[in-house]
């Protein structure tokens, strides 16, 4: 079959390879349609020891598809079974897990693969993060499964209320998210971001304001444009980072009204500092907020949202391409050509 192998940075590349065999609680899944993302695209270009810490490895983890196979001791899954799965599994007992930090899980079990005809999934996976989907579930909309679950985590911690005025940073898949759930919360939300057609799939996502700030390079300026959307010019109750960047978690901090939350979503390179003004922090009592990753209770909800289409996986995607255009969709989204493709193997 084929299948997406990456080898380093910069090497990726859909080569023929054998289809997995489901092990004891595995299931093997025909791929119908695999998501990029934005560390598909980190990875590609720099690697990610903890997701590849050896190599040649198989790449991808968004998707959603239909059971072929089940392995010994499986009973919830059948062939035939349209499903869609998360990429990890926590251990549910290392120190993390047993305090109720399942994202911080010190032995996470991760599923890599999923840009390829076939994929296992592992029986960790499958007895905590797999779903089965109805026919109403389109696979292209059901396969961004996994971002969504980290913006249904990152929600969880805003403290959002209704009529809260939420800051969204970042206009990309993952902003498109916090503003869809951020109006679903009640909250009147602006986007801000440097694309003016990114920021047009913010105003469809529900935004009552959209900001470019494309033209401003100074922080200051950029953080009282920004205010000035805000009551009286105070600053955002809560004011959400989701691009990845030391400058815009700066950006996100200094928007914020007195005594508001900032959720510092979007992963930024190791060893990043970003500065905080000490004395804003301590007068104007900041709540900073790290959020990774997801959990099992926010990968179920996130699974609701999608069958239920109060979030609609399909107004993520920019175009639905065949499974040889991997690498130029991952240049495409590097380029701001787009934000997230569906290929289809």
């Amino acid at each position: 079959m084929r299948a997406a192998i990456f080898r380093g940075p910069g090497e990726l590349a859909i080569e023929d390879v054998e289809p997995g065999t489901p092990g004891p609680g595995e299931v093997a899944v025909e791929v119908r349609a695999a998501a990029t993302c934005g560390t598909d695209l980190k990875s590609y270009r720099r690697g990610h020891p903890k997701l590849f810490p050896t190599l040649p490895a198989r790449f991808g983890h968004e998707f959603a598809g239909v059971v072929t196979e089940v392995g010994d001791g499986v009973t919830t899954f059948a062939p035939g079974m349209r499903v869609v799965a998360a990429n990890t599994a926590p251990c549910d007992v290392c120190w993390a897990c047993v305090r109720g930090r399942q994202s911080l899980c010190e032995n996470l079990i991760f599923l890599n693969g999923a840009f390829a005809e076939q994929v296992v999934i592992p029986a960790a996976i499958v007895q905590r993060n797999t779903y089965e989907i109805p026919d109403s579930l389109d696979f292209g909309a059901a396969a961004p499964l996994e971002p969504l679950a980290t913006v249904v985590h990152g929600m969880a911690e805003t403290g959002i209320e209704l009529g809260d005025t939420v800051v969204v940073h970042g206009a990309g898949p993952i902003g498109l998210m916090f503003v869809k759930l951020s109006v679903l919360r009640g909250a009147n939300v602006v986007s801000v971001d440097r694309s003016a057609w990114r920021l047009e799939q913010a105003g469809q996502a529900g935004a009552v304001e959209t900001i470019d700030i494309s033209g401003l390079a100074d922080a200051a300026e950029i953080a009282a444009r920004i205010k000035k959307s805000t009551p009286g010019g105070r600053g955002a109750d809560v004011s959400i980072e989701a691009v990845g960047l030391p400058a815009v978690w700066e950006q996100a901090v200094q928007t914020l009204r007195p005594g508001g939350t900032a959720v510092l979503f979007g992963g930024t390179p190791k060893g990043a500092p970003f500065s905080v003004d000490s004395s804003d922090m301590h007068y104007s009592e900041y709540t900073l907020k790290g959020v990774f990753h997801h959990t099992p209770r926010y990968v179920r909800t996130a699974v609701d949202l999608l069958i239920s289409g109060r979030v609609d996986g399909h107004s993520l995607v920019t175009e639905t391409r065949p499974l040889d255009q991997l690498v130029p969709s991952l240049e495409d989204m590097a380029a701001g050509r787009g934000t997230k493709y569906i290929l289809t193997p």
